[in-house]
């Protein structure tokens, strides 16, 4: 295994649980947004062959606050 793939995929699943906590009734987002943020900074580079050899992470849809 490789040496980031445990903490990519880590990081990747406490997102996800974030995700879903944030969508229950009562969830603290304060948190939620928080350690959101914390976490996506802390995310590691991807572990090789995850993404496409073509992948460009500029080259995605453009995000609500862009205009067409």
């Amino acid at each position: 295994m490789c040496p980031n793939c445990e903490d990519f995929a880590r990081t990747v699943l406490l997102l996800g649980q974030l995700a879903l906590y944030g969508d229950m009734t009562g969830a603290d987002l304060d948190f939620v947004e928080a350690v959101s943020s914390s976490l996506a900074v802390s995310l590691p580079e991807p572990p090789p062959g995850m993404l496409s050899s073509g992948y460009d992470p500029e080259d995605g849809p453009a995000s609500p606050d862009e205009r067409s």
